[in-house]
């Protein structure tokens, strides 16, 4: 079961995670994922950041590192055993950390990680990489070693608070409200997986989130 924040911090939890997401795709704005539907191209080519400001996995402290997720969705982002992912874990992290960052986010864990787990079909690799994973001034930027490039920014109202997308279909940081954002660059170079791109003005998304588990 997802867990209430107040619970969390009363009950031995599986994992236990906040922190900071950027996510950038080759859909236009909005992107159409979220709410459920085809991606605008009919494939959807994408990378999930995330940043853990604090957290633990099975009692394994992982504050402080990242994870990044490459993506190729061939068709509905719904699609079970669909994704084919290359995963980066934070250079810094231990083997430890790695491990528990991997399980969690493979689902080995449970909880809404392996609801999210169950879309990926394919894991092409898991490495180590230099990560650098920032929000400043509600602009997000993202670099991973000669790998991922990015810089978005979100969208605001009239009266300037940012533009939140809450309860919807779909979601990588599930229970948590996503700001739509615009991606002006969205660069990767992984020729060994076929992934390649570099898009200016697309779909970005980035939150504030706080992911917990506490068990079956």
């Amino acid at each position: 079961m997802a867990m209430t924040k107040e619970a969390a911090e009363t009950t031995s939890v599986v994992y236990d995670l906040q922190g900071t997401l950027l996510e950038a795709c080759s859909c236009g704005v909005l992107c159409p994922c979220w709410i459920g539907e085809d991606p605008d191209m009919g494939t959807c080519d994408a990378f999930v950041a995330y940043h853990f400001d604090a957290g633990t996995v099975g009692g394994v402290d992982i504050g402080g590192l990242s994870l990044v997720n490459v993506v190729h969705i061939p068709g509905n982002v719904l699609t079970p055993a669909s994704w084919k992912v290359a995963m980066f874990v934070d250079e810094r992290a231990s083997d430890e950390q790695l491990q528990a960052l991997v399980d969690a986010y493979s689902g080995k864990l449970g909880g809404p990680l392996a609801d999210l787990a169950g879309l990926v079909g394919e894991v092409l690799d898991v490495r180590r990489a230099r990560i650098e994973h920032e929000i400043r001034g509600g602009a997000g930027t993202l670099q991973v070693g000669d790998f991922v490039a990015a810089e978005m920014a979100p969208y605001t109202g009239a009266d300037g608070s940012i533009t939140t997308l809450r309860d919807s279909v779909f979601s990588t940081v599930p229970g948590s409200p996503a700001y739509v954002s615009k991606a002006s660059k969205n660069a990767v170079n992984l020729p060994e997986f076929g992934m390649v791109w570099s898009f200016e003005g697309r779909n970005a998304i980035q939150s504030d989130y706080r992911i917990a588990f506490a068990g079956e």
